[in-house]
């Protein structure tokens, strides 16, 4: 078995420790069959970018907002904001992000547009939207966005059109920001980053690296760009980001250390897998790379040959959550549901994180043993009390509470696990923006609840849910 370099962990900071938690690994969630885009979530990834996130939010007066980073599956470098409380960024932004202060200047950037109370008409299109796969349905925004800050506007126009049937007055009033809203958002971003002690160079980066992306490109209307020129905004922004007393400031090792590994596990999953042994030659023997070629032999050759990799990794970091997630997922999804609740086991002590109970209690119903089942909805009531929104964790507690109704004994106990399985499945559809599916399920719960109890409730929202009209 191959030494594996030890990472820079035991120095990790305070801030870092209390904000590496971990999830799901990395599975997709599709806002609607005809919207390919999707979903990411990863809650390795997840967690590191609510480190980058916090201290940014915090200095904007955002910081008790609960303003939440949705991870699009888009290989393009891009992030926007869609109204105050919720943040889109592509997977290219951090696969491309060489530094964690690249991604910090990206964010807050983007808090500069929610601080500035930029994009009044998107807020108000998506103000009735409950989930993140819901606004990207209603606004078919994660191929619209990045196909237009990567300077392709073709690709903007496509998605634009499958949104609002191709309309261009309403391209141009979603997407063209005013040159003033996108100097304020940038002016804003020093701001933010010098209250933090933070370089702004990464943000310059940022810039030369789309700019890179647009030689070439010509006739591009800049009024269909999400953003200005980027030789523009680097021009306007360099004065500024080089008179900063921390311009000099670089990300601490323990953060680099994990951005590596965060990007290497995206690398993993979302390159084939012939491309990732490339990328991570096994001349390369740092954690990140042995991380990133665990997950490719898994995907080309199965857990039997992931899994001394697997340990390996656990041997190097035995306190890392997300390497037992890692085995614990792969197990599962090999049909070996019983022997992945060990490992999940022990990432939810590790890091009590409720993606990871989600996951936990996927495998603990997977098992088939009728004991385990009261544990499987404890896991999961205990996670969606956070993770309110997962359609997974909604699923998994309506075949829970199924189970239940279908051992239960006693026709009124029968009824209520069944009211609870049908609320559940209701509140999974609401949340993967499938409404018709869900108001038939709330209708059915609604009749097996007391009038005016928090499950009626519940289930009397999602029946009253619209979505707003179009303009």
């Amino acid at each position: 078995m191959p030494q594996l370099a030890q990472s820079p962990s035991k120095s990790v900071s305070r801030r870092l420790r209390a904000g590496l938690v971990g999830g799901l690994a990395v599975t997709f969630v599709t806002a609607s069959p005809a919207h390919a885009q999707g979903l990411i979530r990863d809650a390795e990834t997840e967690a590191l970018i609510r480190v980058y996130a916090k201290p940014i939010l915090s200095a904007a007066g955002l910081g008790s907002q609960n303003v939440r980073i949705h991870l699009v599956n888009d290989r393009n470098f891009n992030a926007f904001v869609v109204d105050g409380r919720n943040m889109f960024m592509h997977a290219g932004t951090l696969m491309n992000a060489q530094t964690p202060n690249q991604v910090i200047g990206v964010i807050a950037h983007e808090t500069g547009h929610i601080t500035g109370g930029h994009l009044a008409r998107l807020r108000t299109q998506v103000s009735k939207a409950k989930s993140a796969a819901l606004m990207l349905q209603l606004l078919g925004l994660a191929t619209m966005v990045g196909g237009a800050m990567a300077g392709a506007p073709g690709l903007g126009q496509a998605g634009m059109g499958a949104a609002f049937g191709g309309q261009d007055a309403a391209l141009r009033s979603l997407l063209a920001y005013r040159q003033s809203e996108e100097s304020s958002a940038d002016q804003a971003a020093i701001t933010f980053l010098n209250a933090t002690k933070q370089s702004g160079r990464g943000m310059i980066e940022t810039f030369e690296f789309m700019a890179s992306k647009l030689v070439g490109v010509q006739g591009i209307d800049p009024y269909l760009q999400s953003h200005p020129m980027p030789s523009q905004r680097i021009s306007q922004l360099r004065d500024l980001v080089a008179a900063s007393p921390y311009y000099d400031n670089v990300d601490p090792p323990a953060l680099q250390f994990h951005h590596d590994l965060m990007k290497a596990k995206l690398f993993g999953f979302l390159d084939e897998p012939q491309t990732v042994f490339n990328r991570f030659p096994q001349t390369d023997q740092s954690l990140p790379a042995y991380y990133a070629r665990a997950i490719a032999t898994y995907r080309q050759s199965g857990v039997k040959v992931a899994m001394p990799l697997l340990d390996a990794l656990i041997a190097a970091q035995p306190e890392n959550p997300y390497f037992y997630e890692l085995k614990g997922q792969f197990l599962f999804e090999s049909g070996k549901p019983a022997e992945a609740v060990a490992p999940l086991r022990e990432a939810v002590r590790l890091s009590n994180e409720p993606l990871l109970r989600i996951m936990l209690a996927q495998a603990l119903l997977g098992a088939n043993d009728k004991k385990l089942v009261d544990e499987a909805i404890t896991n999961l009531k205990t996670a969606l009390t956070r993770e309110d929104s997962s359609a997974m964790g909604y699923r998994q507690l309506a075949s829970a509470y199924a189970r239940k109704a279908e051992a239960a004994q006693a026709a009124g106990a029968k009824r209520q696990y069944m009211a609870q399985a049908e609320l559940a499945s209701a509140e999974a559809y609401f949340y993967e923006g499938q409404l018709k599916r869900a108001k038939q399920q709330a209708k059915r719960a609604k009749q097996g609840f007391v009038d005016g109890t928090p499950n009626w409730i519940r289930a009397d929202d999602i029946l009253a849910f619209e979505l707003p009209r179009r303009n």
